[in-house]
Formats: structure tokens, C-alpha cells, sequence
């Protein structure tokens, strides 16, 4: 594989690539446990599928933004290790399937070429950084949250602070009060604001969450400057990584930890931490993302519509006018977010001499163009139309969101994205008039999780089991009276009932029929939800949960042939547990190495916290020795005090905490970063002559 690394500008991605590469060797010759290595294979982007011996790589896009050479060379990517297939997710991402484990330095080699990462897409790190897909041509934006969200990912990329945390943690940025990039169900979402004074800052909510158990976030800031942001997410991060839980996943993520501790508490440990802080201010360069560059002429062919009404029905709901007058912004419907590779290169090529060169992924599997002249409107129209790419009604109630479910996930039980699609098909034969409707959402996950983000729709479904009997059918849990509100508020679905999936389509209308009915115009569905009230719409779906009158086909779940069977996999969505003795102290000498490496480049901060690592890593290793296995890090140090410490078998001058916890009493300085280096040196060295002592 010699090849591929002198091709590599970058010396850090390069050192990536090529330590993955090391590491999957390792893996094959048995020098890596697995569950070790799949946690450092998810913070590079690899993912299992439930299909065995391939993976799925998910591409990290910073607030969905994809230039057209990106775009073809993920496309040739996809061609090369794939399926010739882009699917778009509602992080703003693309994942590749059924990629070869052994072929993945070489894909992401790649990729780095064009300045395309793998690098913290999964695992226990900071997600992709999402944003409103509209920022910087939004008419509502105070100003372009574009800039503030590229910084945020990246400080925090390759950032040790957030390298191993207890779980994943995401961060969203909206353009408008409007709150289209979902803050209130994220670890931290900001909303921008400017102040009296003119200056600008965001709205932080904190502590939101889907999953299977969904909590809304809290508003912790109504004004933070915008110097503070990134100093800010740090602080919050930092307790995140310390005090967050480490063995039941089910509990790691942020949302529990406030649920522990206290929002108060929470905060003041923010606080806390904010001396130790690489920056107290960082100014974020406002320049930092290009404007897309147009096309080169003003000069577009004339065409003939090919459907009149149709392309009246695109204008009305796919179309609107940008900020910048005279220009437009124009979305793409993508069925489930899945394009071809073919598709996206015939895409590309259509769009290059009558949009701007730059496309942006949406929460909701689309795409949105910007700095479109209304004279080219028709030529892309119909040049959409020619790829199956013009349908109306993005963002409607025709426009389902999905994740993959059983296609390629280990977690899904039901077959989310043939349902999304036979959902779509009823709304646009029997219901033509909703496809005007935005207010209304439908989302499909294929297991509880929400990775289809089921949880803030207004219409929601999950997979899910039945028994009857002796046997098992697919069915869906059915949620409803979810969805935004704004500037930070928002609705969580409530579970009223399951049915068989097959007759989810039941569902929808007598959702719908009801809704046409029963609702007075100007009544959203919010107010509708809540007046009629959860326990009305449960008798209303209730005779489509009798089993009594099941068919043969409802015991097959949609796009299947075969009778359904529940088989799950191993989730990996939150990455692993790592508690294993024989290589904690392995990881100990890694991340020392880590520590010095960043002392010798001056990045003091950095070899600080990876000292801090070294620490936590070892006094971890001796507690599983004597069978303690502490859930957080905070827990590891004050049980190092409490059974090695206080019964003096390790010798320390003072405690283990006061020691450990120098981190954040002092400014990262370098004369800091010398002193602490050398005591985290000092206490590995101890800590293997421990270990060996007591293995003897």
C-alpha cells in the first residue's frame, strides 16, 4: 500500500491512514482484541453491516456542504470499493456500503485527496457538525451560521479531548429562529441571535437526545458571544468525557448525565473547567467558507416543459427565492437519500452551467442548490426530470425521512426504506394536495433508536415484533405530535399504538382522513394533536391492531418474500465498552506517546489532556486487577484513592484526585504541561511495575 501514502499532502492524514492500516493488520495477526479494534475502526469512519465481512464507510461532509469534484469523487469511490451507491443521511453525511475492511486506507487515501474525511464520522467522538442546509442564502438568517459550524469541526477533529468519550456527541447549528437543523434534540444546538448591540452570538440548548428514550434540550444560554462558542462547546465536552457513563451505553449520553447530576451541577463543573481551556476567546474567521462559485454564463437554453403541472407543483414547493435577490435556491427529493453513482456524475454534469458549485445535503436525505437565476429554472427542471430527480414536495408530508433499517443495519428489525417509499407512493396517488403541505413530517426508523429521527416527527413509525400466537410478524410502533416549534423548542412524538406493518399504509389514512376532516384551516397539526389528544387517535387506530384478522402477507415484512424473523445484530451506533486489562496499559503508553508528541510540537493543552488519559488509563488497568470496574472517569479516579491510596498500596504524595485533577486547576501552560507530562510518565512506569508485581 505503498503507494497511495507519497500522494498525501497532509502529514496528518496521512498518519491516520497509515495507523489504520497498521491496526487492521494487527487485527487480522490477533494483536488487537476485537472489541478494541472495532472502536478504533468507528472512529475512522467503518461501520458493520448486518451483512457479513463487508462495511459500510460513512463520509464526514461538516454541515453537508459537497463541492461537484467531491461529489464525483465519492461517486468513483463508491464505484471502485462499493455498490455504486451514495446514501444520504440525516447527519448530512454519505455512506458507502459493502466495502472491504482490508480496502479502507486506500478508499480514504482517496478521498483525502480532495480533501474528504473519514476521520470521527462514528464512534464514541464528536459527529458530524450539522447545520440549516439553507445558511448563508436563508432570507431569515441574522447571519451565515456556515463559518461557525466549519470551526466547530474543526477544533474538535483529532481534538484529544474528545478522542474516547462514553458516547457520541452532536452539535447542530440553525440559520433562523425557524430551528431547521433541530437544536432541541441535540447535545448542543445553537441559534443565532444578535444582540442590542449588534453583535452576534447564539442561543446554546443543551442535553438533547433521541434514542429510545427522547428528552428535549434545556436553553443554558440566551446570548453567548460568538468568541465563546468554541470555548464553550470545549468546557461542556470536557465534563462530558470525565463524568459521562462508560459501561451501560444505554445511559452514556449527554441527556443522562444532566438526568444524574443536575443541570445546575452540570454547569458548574462547565465552569470549572473553562481555566483549563486551550482558548478563553476564539474568534471564528467569518471567511472561512466560500461562497460557491456561479455558472459561467447568464446565457440558458430554452426548453419545453415536459409536464406543465408538474413543474407548476415543483416551483410551488421545491423553489425559493435566496437572500441574495435574483438568485434561487432549489431542493431535490431523493427517494430514502439513495443516488447511483451514474445518477451523481449525469447530476453534476446537468447542474454545472445553470446552478452554483456547491451542494448541500439535507436533514431530511436531499439536496439543496444554491444561486440559481430564474432563467435557468426550466433547463433544470427538465434536466432533473430526465434523472427521476424532479419529483415536488420536498419536505412535505411526501417527502418520508428513513434510515436503511434492515437493508444494511445490524440494529433494524423492520424494512424502513421499502415502507418510506410505498408511504410516499399513497400520499402522491391518494392524498395529491398534502405534497403542498410542510408543516406535517413523517419519519421511519428501522429499530427504536431514530436514526430516521421517528422521535420529532409528527407522524412517526419504528420497527418492532408482534406475537400471534406461536408466531412473529413485522409490525410498526406508531408516534405522533412530535416536531419543531422553534427557536429551540420542540415536541417529542408520543408512542399511542402498534400494528402489523403491512398495515401502516392503514395508518396514514386514517390519520389523514380524520386530519381533512376534522381539522379547521389555519389549525396546525401541533394544536390538532392536542386537541383531540393522544388517547382519541389510540381508539381511532385501535381496530388496525386486531390480530384476530391477520393474512399470510402480513407475516412478511415489506420488500421481503420470506417469512419475517427478528434478527438482530450488535448495534454500533454508539461504538464499544472498553474495559479490558491486558490492554489499558498498552493504551496507556499510546497515548503517553501522544502526550509527548504534542509537548515536542508546543501544543501544550493537547499534552495535557492526553496526559490526563494516562493517568486514567493505568489507575484503570490496576482497579480491574482487584475487580473494580468504575462506569466513568471521575469514578476511576476516586476508586484509585479509595483501594490503592488510602490503603497504601501505591504511594502518592496527596490523593490520586488532587493529583489527577491539576488538569483543570491550572492554565495550559507549557511550564504546567512539563510538570504534569512528567508526573503521568511517572505514574505509568509505576503503574507497570505494579501490574507485573501483582501477575507475578
Amino acid at each position: 500500500m505503498q503507494s497511495f501514502r507519497t500522494e498525501l499532502e497532509n502529514p496528518i492524514v496521512e498518519k491516520d491512514i497509515i495507523d489504520l492500516e497498521k491496526k487492521i493488520h494487527a487485527f487480522r495477526e490477533g494483536k488487537i482484541h476485537d472489541e478494541k479494534f472495532r472502536s478504533l475502526r468507528l472512529a475512522r469512519g467503518v461501520y458493520g453491516q448486518r451483512q457479513p465481512g463487508v462495511q459500510m464507510v460513512r463520509i464526514k461532509l461538516p454541515f453537508g456542504k459537497v463541492s461537484f469534484k467531491q461529489l464525483l469523487k465519492i461517486a468513483e469511490i463508491s464505484d471502485e470499493f462499493g455498490s455504486s451507491n451514495l446514501h444520504l443521511t440525516t447527519r448530512q453525511d454519505i455512506q458507502i456500503h459493502y466495502v472491504s475492511l482490508d480496502r479502507t486506507p486506500q478508499l480514504w487515501a482517496k478521498l483525502a485527496q480532495d480533501d474528504i474525511t473519514l476521520r470521527e464520522a462514528c464512534g464514541n467522538t464528536v459527529r458530524n457538525v450539522t447545520a440549516s442546509p439553507t445558511a448563508g442564502i436563508d432570507p431569515k438568517e441574522p447571519f451565515d451560521v456556515s463559518p461557525y459550524a466549519y470551526a466547530t469541526f474543526d477544533y474538535f477533529l483529532r481534538n484529544p479531548i474528545c478522542q474516547e468519550m462514553g458516547r457520541k456527541f452532536k452539535i447542530s447549528f440553525s440559520s433562523s429562529d425557524e430551528d431547521t437543523a433541530f437544536s432541541y434534540i441535540h447535545d448542543i444546538g445553537a441559534i443565532p441571535k444578535i444582540n442590542a448591540n449588534g453583535e452576534r452570538g447564539f442561543k446554546i440548548m443543551l442535553g438533547g437526545g433521541l434514542g429510545a428514550q427522547p428528552i428535549l434540550a434545556s436553553i443554558v444560554e440566551e446570548f453567548l458571544p460568538e468568541d465563546q462558542l468554541i470555548p464553550y462547546i470545549e468546557s461542556v465536552i470536557r465534563v462530558f468525557d470525565r463524568y459521562g457513563e462508560r459501561n451501560n451505553r444505554n445511559k452514556a449520553r449527554m441527556k443522562y448525565l444532566i438526568q444524574k447530576l443536575g443541570l445546575d451541577e452540570v454547569l458548574r463543573l462547565t465552569k470549572i473547567e473553562r481555566t483549563a481551556n486551550k482558548v478563553k476567546s476564539y474568534p471564528i474567521n467569518r471567511d472561512a467558507v466560500d461562497a460557491p462559485a456561479l455558472p459561467p454564463t447568464d446565457s440558458y437554453p430554452e426548453v419545453t416543459i415536459s409536464n406543465p403541472l408538474r413543474y407548476e407543483q415543483w416551483l410551488a414547493t421545491n423553489v425559493f427565492e435566496q437572500k441574495q435577490k435574483g438568485f434561487y435556491g432549489v431542493y431535490i427529493k431523493v427517494p430514502v437519500g439513495d443516488i447511483s453513482s451514474d445518477t451523481a456524475r449525469a447530476l453534476v454534469k446537468t447542474l454545472e452551467p445553470l446552478v452554483g458549485h456547491e451542494i448541500r445535503i439535507t436533514q431530511n436525505q436531499g439536496l439543496l442548490l444554491k444561486y440559481v437565476q430564474k432563467e435557468a429554472l426550466p433547463a433544470l427542471y427538465e434536466g432533473l426530470a430526465k434523472l427521476e430527480l424532479a419529483a415536488p414536495g420536498f419536505d412535505s408530508i411526501a417527502d418520508v425521512t428513513t434510515c436503511p433499517g434492515t437493508d444494511t443495519c445490524n440494529l433494524g428489525i423492520s424494512n424502513s426504506m421499502t415502507m418510506a417509499r410505498v408511504l410516499e407512493d399513497l400520499i402522491y396517488n391518494e392524498y395529491e394536495d398534502f405534497i403542498y403541505n410542510r408543516e406535517i413530517k413523517i419519519k421511519i426508523s428501522g429499530c427504536m433508536n431514530s436514526c430516521g429521527q421517528h422521535g420529532l416527527a409528527h407522524i412517526g413509525f419504528h420497527g418492532s415484533s408482534l406475537k400471534a400466537g406461536a408466531k412473529v410478524l413485522p409490525s410498526v410502533q406508531v408516534m405522533l405530535g412530535g416536531g419543531t416549534v422553534g427557536d429551540g423548542v420542540g415536541r417529542a412524538a408520543e408512542r399511542v399504538i402498534k400494528v402489523p406493518t403491512k398495515r401502516a399504509t392503514d395508518v396514514l389514512r386514517y390519520l389523514l382522513n380524520d386530519y381533512k376532516e376534522f381539522s379547521p384551516e389555519g389549525e396546525t397539526y401541533h394544536e390538532y394533536y392536542d386537541r383531540q389528544g393522544k388517547d382519541y387517535f389510540y381508539r381511532l387506530l385501535k381496530p388496525l391492531a386486531d390480530l384476530t384478522t391477520l393474512t399470510d402477507d402480513e407475516y412478511i415484512d415489506w420488500g421481503h418474500q420470506e417469512t419475517f424473523v427478528t434478527a438482530i445484530g450488535v448495534g454500533e451506533c454508539a461504538g464499544v465498552i472498553i474495559d479490558l486489562v491486558a490492554t489499558l496499559l498498552f493504551e496507556s503508553e499510546e497515548k503517553l506517546g501522544w502526550a509527548n508528541e504534542a509537548y515536542a510540537d508546543g501544543r501544550w493543552a493537547d499534552a495535557i489532556y492526553h496526559a490526563y488519559n494516562v493517568f486514567v488509563s493505568s489507575a484503570k488497568a490496576l482497579l480491574l486487577d482487584k475487580g473494580v470496574n468504575s462506569s466513568t472517569q471521575i469514578g476511576v479516579i476516586r476508586e484509585f484513592d479509595a483501594q490503592y491510596v488510602e490503603k497504601g498500596e501505591f504511594e502518592l504524595n496527596g490523593s490520586f484526585n488532587d493529583l489527577v485533577l491539576q488538569l483543570n486547576q491550572n492554565e495550559p501552560s507549557q511550564e504546567f504541561a512539563t510538570t504534569y507530562l512528567a508526573q503521568a510518565t511517572e505514574f505509568l512506569s509505576r503503574s507497570k511495575d505494579k501490574r507485573e508485581a501483582l501477575v507475578q
